[in-house]
């Protein structure tokens, strides 16, 4: 969910926090995947649905090119698919969610690059952002 303004009130999260898993995206149906993984890297990718004329409507998967993460802070870039690429700079918190199975328990906030590409020009649409955290499945599969 696209938010303009950040949250001041959010508690900033424990950097030992695990912070994989799904996180909303810009607009409703759109979500993020992401893994912390070890040595400060980060994967993921996000699934958006496209908005150009060729591919208007279509649910497109983004890949991250690179991602990083220290304590709580958080970068990543994606891939470019049909001339679109993201970068994200930000932070994780600790939002309203009592538990991890609870949606929102961990919020996501910073600033969203859109960039696009086409034969005579380069733009970015950067943002103010907050996403939440998708609730976490409590039966492990065995």
């Amino acid at each position: 969910m696209l938010s303009v303004g950040l949250r001041s009130a959010a508690q900033t999260a424990a950097p030992s926090d695990d912070y994989s898993g799904m996180y909303t995206f810009v607009k409703e149906g759109e979500f993020m995947q992401i893994t912390i993984e070890d040595k400060g890297n980060v994967s993921g990718f996000i699934s958006r649905y496209g908005d150009s004329e060729s591919d208007k409507g279509t649910f497109i998967d983004q890949f991250f090119k690179s991602g990083k993460i220290d304590g709580n802070k958080i970068s990543f870039s994606t891939e470019t698919v049909h001339a679109v690429s993201y970068t994200f700079e930000g932070t994780f918190l600790r939002g309203p969610g009592k538990s991890p199975q609870d949606e929102g328990y961990y919020l996501l906030q910073g600033r969203l690059a859109r960039n696009s590409t086409d034969a005579q020009t380069k733009t970015s649409q950067p943002v103010n952002v907050q996403f939440k955290s998708f609730p976490r499945d409590v039966t492990a599969p065995e």
